[in-house]
């Protein structure tokens, strides 16, 4: 027998090793191909679907372009709107700016592009939509402040097909305490306790209409109150593990655990800072490119153009080139450890691309397969990849419809 030279057994180790990483891939490709794959989280600025922001092929992280490239079936388009000081004209305001993101979103697949897109308004319509071969629009709105305190406004964006609110954003507001409370806002570090008394009635109001109540961006103590107070599943719509990423917009191990009791869903986010964190030096940087550029907060990070937003992504490939940040195989760590804590039927996935969102690997909805490709590589099942993808999502969405039905024929009842 002749033995091999070292040089000859590395290269047969190395075609080994290709041909392995080959049917990887080829086996990632298929599964990627017929899974329902659905992001919880896509962001849009007021000014989408118009000339200045095609949905077709704008400059951004999401694109119908992209959702086709990289295999992303669905995506909940969010209602953002940042909190404010609580006053009639602030109220009001946020109605509006409300308003106009519905409006886009309903532009964008009912005149624009309804021969690629549709939206969605029950977990049916996902499925029915996908299998005659559409994209899928959701909508979701980020900050129950739009709602102010008026309770009957989530009969309006129910009908106009919001099917998740998230209950806060960064901000205290009249709902519930927010994980990231503003003292320019005049914020303490808690204002309710949790929900309000007025929250918790907006929460079974949800139950009752059949919206999926969304527990991030909201204090520990208000989620673990809206998990208490609601009849139904909720969602994190995109949050992380703070086990491995001490954020306070992550979730610990008692509010993940109250979430599989709940029977809910948490969905990983792909953003940098809660998936690992910086190093001082790269956060420095980060801050004096945002102080530079004026981006205070979220509101001015949207209002950019999108000539400005390239020269920023270009600064910060930079500093990315410097202090790399998180990658897929990060992100999936997230995912492996709530599996592991809660279970496959409480994880899901989410990108928060256009809201901050963005890893290497997962940096637009083009790269969507890489996603799958790690979970693969890891060891999940076909069923298990297509239950964190929509799976566990529909699962939640559809006992929401479930309860809703139930509360109105109670009151019908009555």
């Amino acid at each position: 027998m002749r033995v091999l030279t070292g040089l000859a057994l590395l290269a047969v180790l190395m075609a080994g090793c290709d041909r392995g990483e080959e049917a990887l891939l080829e086996q990632a490709r298929a599964i990627h191909e017929r899974v329902l794959t659905l992001d919880t989280h896509a962001d849009i600025p007021f000014n989408f679907a118009t000339d200045e922001v095609d949905p077709l092929d704008a400059d951004r992280q999401v694109n119908l372009l992209k959702m086709e490239e990289g295999g992303l079936d669905a995506a909940f388009f969010i209602v953002y709107v940042g909190q404010t000081a609580r006053t009639p004209e602030n109220y009001e305001k946020a109605k509006a700016d409300a308003m106009i993101k519905f409006d886009a979103i309903h532009r964008m697949a009912e005149e624009m592009y309804p021969d690629r897109i549709a939206l969605a308004y029950t977990a049916d319509d996902v499925e029915r939509i996908h299998r005659e071969g559409k994209l899928v629009a959701a909508i979701g709105i980020e900050n129950g402040y739009v709602i102010g305190k008026d309770l009957s406004l989530l009969k309006k964006y129910y009908d106009l097909g919001a099917r998740y609110i998230t209950l806060a954003h960064n901000g205290h507001n009249d709902i519930a305490d927010s994980a990231q409370p503003q003292p320019d806002l005049g914020d303490a570090e808690a204002e309710h306790g949790g929900l309000s008394p007025f929250g918790e009635e907006v929460v079974r109001e949800m139950n009752r209409l059949g919206i999926m109540v969304d527990v991030s961006h909201i204090s520990k103590a208000a989620m673990l109150d809206a998990v208490r107070v609601s009849r139904a599943p909720v969602i994190a719509s995109h949050s992380s593990v703070r086990a491995l990423a001490d954020h306070p917009r992550n979730m610990d191990d008692e509010q993940l655990r109250a979430l599989k009791e709940n029977g809910g869903v948490i969905h990983i986010v792909a953003l940098d800072a809660y998936v690992k964190a910086d190093p001082p030096e790269k956060v420095a940087a980060v801050e004096a490119l945002r102080e530079e550029m004026g981006i205070t907060g979220f509101a001015a990070w949207q209002a950019l153009s999108d000539s400005a937003r390239a020269v920023y992504r270009a600064r910060m490939d930079e500093i990315e080139a410097r202090w790399p940040g998180p990658d897929v195989s990060d992100f999936v760590d997230h995912i492996d450890y709530a599996v592991n804590l809660i279970g496959i039927d409480h994880v899901g996935i989410s990108s928060d691309f256009d809201g901050g969102g963005g890893i290497r690997g997962w940096q637009d909805a083009s790269e969507t397969f890489n996603v799958t490709r790690e979970l693969v590589r890891r060891g999940y099942t076909e069923a298990q990849i297509a239950q964190l993808w929509s799976g566990n999502l529909l699962r939640v969405w559809r006992e929401v419809e479930r309860v809703a039905r139930a509360m109105q024929a109670e009151g019908e009842a009555d």
